[in-house]
């Protein structure tokens, strides 16, 4: 058979043979032509994402690493220094205001403008209330996990503190399992095993200096803290992860909707926090802790650019729901 082929490749004329592979170019070309058009798009925003991105998910990431340590060694100082001291569900306050300020200014230039940034504001957030009330649960839990962190700052030194609370990626992987049906390979089991190990590590080391520990402070209650705010990121970061993948609705809109329920919780948890006292809101309010409010409203931002590029949320058409389903 094979040699049948090559004696028929070696008859066929030059001429023949360019014909032939003009013929199968046109009906490439022809079948390309009648792809699914949401099919074209999806290729051809799959290769430039990943010819002009690539390299900007390690960007992100390494800022966001940075963010973080920051963040933790920011929050100890400001929670430990001498002077007056500014209420940490205020602080929260202002950084779920300022978030909704930076989504919404994010939206309106992805938008193309005020005016119809505006339009998509309105029609997917106030008139389609349903659907913004879907991310409440997140809104919720990430105000209360803000909060403990600050407890957590107040009662744990910046290292363990920042270690303890890596423990979240154990939780959000538990959750990952469990709500979203992933299976994780034996590595990645491995090493939130080793993850595990550290925090114990971490955790021994810090109950041998507790002598050094001043007597405002309660490791009991910083641990705890930490350790509640873990399984409630996890939940909270799968949950809304969940929420995304089953809408067509932009990230940064989704973040708009996440901000604008976490805004008036916040300021429950302030009135209550404070039993009233709206007039102290900015008590204790300086440059630092306004630097500490920026740092970290600026890393949810990062949170959300680095999961666009490592993971792909973007808003995709899709099949109309069935009204029974839940």
């Amino acid at each position: 058979m094979n040699s049948a082929n090559e004696t028929k490749l070696q008859n066929q004329e030059p001429e023949d043979i360019e014909l032939e592979a003009e013929n199968i170019t046109q009906e490439t070309q022809l079948n390309t032509e009648e792809m699914d058009s949401e099919s074209k798009k999806e290729k051809i925003y799959s290769q430039n994402k990943q010819a002009k991105f690539g390299y900007i998910k390690y960007v992100s990431l390494g800022i966001l690493t940075v963010q973080n340590s920051a963040l933790g060694l920011s929050m100890r100082y400001a929670r430990t220094r001498n002077g007056v001291l500014f209420s940490a569900a205020a602080a929260v306050l202002m950084t779920e205001i300022l978030k909704l300020a930076i989504c919404i200014v994010l939206v309106m230039n992805e938008s193309g403008g005020i005016r119809k940034g505006s339009q998509i504001l309105y029609s997917t957030v106030i008139l389609n209330i349903k659907d913004t009330l879907r991310v409440g649960v997140p809104s919720f839990l990430y105000v209360i996990q803000n909060n403990l962190l600050y407890v957590s700052a107040s009662n744990l030194d910046a290292a363990t503190n920042q270690v303890t609370y890596q423990l979240k990626l154990l939780t959000t992987a538990f959750f990952a399992v469990l709500v979203l049906k992933k299976r994780l390979k034996r590595w990645q089991w491995g090493a939130l095993g080793l993850l595990v190990i550290g925090v114990a590590l971490v955790q021994l080391t810090s109950t041998e200096e507790k002598n050094k520990t001043s007597e405002s402070q309660s490791k009991v209650l910083g641990f705890s803290a930490v350790l509640a705010a873990c399984f409630i990121s996890g939940f909270a970061g799968i949950y809304f992860e969940k929420v995304l993948k089953e809408s067509d609705i932009s990230v940064w809109m989704r973040n708009v909707q996440l901000s604008l329920l976490s805004v008036p919780i916040g300021i429950i948890t302030y009135l209550i926090d404070s039993k009233g006292a709206i007039s102290e809101l900015l008590k204790g309010f300086d440059g630092f802790v306004w630097y500490l409010i920026i740092l970290q409203a600026a890393g949810g931002a990062l949170i959300v650019i680095s999961s666009i590029f490592l993971y792909g949320y973007v808003p995709k058409k899709k099949e109309p729901r069935n009204p029974l389903s839940v």
